[in-house]
């Protein structure tokens, strides 16, 4: 577990752990929701949410030596999070119950690891509000139907601490980074609201304006 305290400040802000996976996926959609408050909902978001609601429906029960938690509070001051986990199950291992966390996502896995941050940063609060180590967890995916084990190692630990920061930055200088298209785009809610493309050839415009005067 990493000693790094960059933020340990009761008083500062809290952000939502989501804020970790929108920035990893893309910093200007982070910024447009979190800064501008800029929300929009889409297919995606939309079958995203329900199987949240689903995963809410549920408060408690109890599996032999597996406990489960639906919907449970989470909150770091040391990295200045707040969230909610989708779902922990608590093994029992002796007199110990070791959390472990369960993130349900509507799609399939990702190439970047937006989603085992966002986990593993649930798992860090969880430590600290709780006073235990949690080796690993685990994400659920609806396209696939399966469950990916995530192992909480020393390198996503840094990657999760580092995201946090970097959003904490962003969200203090209050500025939206610049539009970039990509392919994902086109599976973004913020779409109509970022204009990538737009933006892109706006720019482009206004680069050649100056350099022609």
């Amino acid at each position: 577990m990493s000693d790094n305290n960059f933020i340990g400040d009761a008083e500062r802000e809290l952000i939502p752990v989501s804020a970790l996976n929108q920035y990893i996926y893309c910093p200007r959609r982070c910024a447009l929701i979190f800064i501008e408050q800029a929300w929009s909902e889409n297919l995606f978001t939309a079958e995203g949410r329900v199987m949240h609601e689903k995963a809410d429906s549920n408060k408690f029960e109890s599996r032999g030596n597996v406990r489960i938690d639906y919907s449970v509070p989470l909150r770091s001051l040391r990295l200045g999070l707040i969230g909610k986990a989708d779902v922990v199950e608590f093994h029992k291992m002796g007199d110990k119950w070791i959390p472990f966390p369960i993130e349900y996502k509507r799609g399939k896995p990702k190439l970047d690891d937006c989603d085992k941050v966002q986990l593993c940063a649930q798992a860090i609060c969880l430590e600290e509000m709780l006073n235990v180590e949690i080796p690993e967890g685990a994400l659920f995916y609806g396209q696939t139907r399966h469950r990916e084990d995530v192992v909480f190692d020393n390198v996503l630990r840094m990657e999760t601490e580092n995201t946090a920061r970097k959003v904490h930055e962003l969200i203090e200088s209050g500025i939206t980074p610049k539009a970039e298209y990509s392919a994902k785009c086109k599976k973004c809610s913020l779409l109509e609201l970022c204009l990538p493309k737009v933006s892109r050839k706006a720019s482009k415009y206004l680069l050649t304006a100056i350099e022609e005067e």
